[in-house]
């Protein structure tokens, strides 16, 4: 395979890999594997390159949780709501996956919204207050899949920056 159409597959791939990013699928980790075979597969990006996008994806993976947990804290939710929330959205996700290209998403932010007002309802017996840590989880499901994407944003164009133009 020639340099260029290593790079423009890699690209192709890591758009894709983008796309699936809302999604609730690691598309992150579709573009970073993207990226590492096309360096070794030749292409020229530095092994310190992919190391610290790698890196990135990984606090981008550490932060879609973390914005879930302070989400749903701000909004009254426990430690369990929160688990609640990430189990809901798990299921959600596959639940949701028979659908084409939304039902992961829409299973992702039900599921996580259901985990985390079961949970916080079973805990308080209160409703509202549980409608309301729900709310706050999809609320930081919601911001994570924004950092995610900006994050994959910042991949995508530092492959295609070390690819074409340096």
């Amino acid at each position: 395979m020639t340099g260029t159409l290593v790079e423009i597959t890699a690209v192709i791939v890591m758009l894709g890999g983008l796309l699936l990013i809302p999604l609730g699928i690691p598309g992150l980790w579709v573009m970073i594997a993207a990226l590492a075979a096309a360096v070794l597969l030749g292409a020229p990006v530095a092994w310190g390159t992919l190391l610290a996008l790698a890196v990135l994806a990984g606090v981008a993976e550490l932060g879609e949780y973390l914005a879930v947990k302070l989400a749903s804290d701000r909004y009254g939710g426990s430690n369990r709501a929160f688990w609640g929330a990430i189990g809901g959205g798990i299921i959600g996700a596959v639940v949701g996956t028979p659908v084409p290209v939304v039902g992961s998403l829409i299973g992702i932010l039900i599921g996580t919204f259901a985990g985390a007002v079961v949970v916080a309802w079973m805990e308080s017996r209160d409703a509202g207050g549980a409608v309301r840590v729900g709310w706050g989880a999809v609320l930081g499901r919601a911001a994570a899949a924004a950092v995610k994407t900006g994050a994959g944003l910042v991949v995508l164009l530092v492959s295609v920056g070390s690819f074409w133009l340096w």
